[in-house]
């Protein structure tokens, strides 16, 4: 491989350009070759990046199919969260002059994400009220859904992991389904392809309707 940085640091760019090209519903896939010319620099060629991708694909950060014979690469949840590991790492950095497109990917993250550093440091504020959770579930909403591309059907269990201790499992139940009774989420039932059993268990089991796993804003 004849990357001009590390193998880690040019997997953070290569994550942060596919994020950056994949975050609206219309380009939640990408050809290959858009995304190589996008990210590979002066001297580096599309092939050096051939393990990486292997090497995302079997972690699940990503996932690669051909149609018509053109190579196509989508971002998967994984990949999210394996770009914000490698964003937040002291040793990431740019080695010559950031382009245009690099720089406004970053500022695209930190608008939608929250900003590059780990998580908050100190006493969880318990959230007390519905109104105060209703507020800052549908912010979460948003941002996830921008986030994560999920394209207006956020899963339930990613919504109650980022509330975190802030809400007891149970009040949490209560108040997505009272929040679903205002008309401000549907909640659906059904379950992802391939989600695991921890993430059925996040997500809210309903007498009548079974297992509801996404969140979606009536249109």
């Amino acid at each position: 491989m004849s990357l001009n940085t590390s193998e880690a640091i040019a997997q953070t760019r290569l994550l942060l350009a596919l994020w950056d090209m994949t975050t609206s519903p219309e380009t939640a896939i990408v050809k290959k070759s858009e995304l190589l010319n996008r990210v590979k620099k002066k001297n580096e060629k599309s092939q050096d990046f051939q393990p990486l991708l292997d090497a995302l694909e079997e972690k699940g950060a990503i996932e690669r199919r051909t149609e018509k014979r053109t190579a196509l690469v989508s971002l998967q949840e994984s990949g999210v969260q394996l770009l914000a590991t490698g964003l937040r790492n002291s040793e990431f950095e740019y080695t010559s002059n950031v382009g245009k497109k690099d720089a406004n990917a970053l500022l695209k993250w930190i608008r939608q994400m929250g900003g590059l550093a780990s998580g908050s440091v100190g006493t969880v504020q318990a959230i007390d009220s519905y109104d105060e959770f209703k507020a800052e579930v549908l912010n979460l909403f948003e941002k996830l859904d921008k986030g994560y591309n999920y394209i207006g059907l956020v899963p339930i269990w990613h919504l109650r992991r980022e509330m975190g201790e802030r809400v007891d499992r149970l009040q949490f139940n209560d108040w997505m389904m009272e929040m679903q009774a205002e008309k401000l989420f549907y909640l659906q039932s059904g379950e992802a392809r391939g989600a695991t059993d921890e993430q059925k268990r996040d997500s809210i089991y309903s007498d009548i309707r079974g297992l509801l796993f996404y969140a979606s804003q009536p249109s």
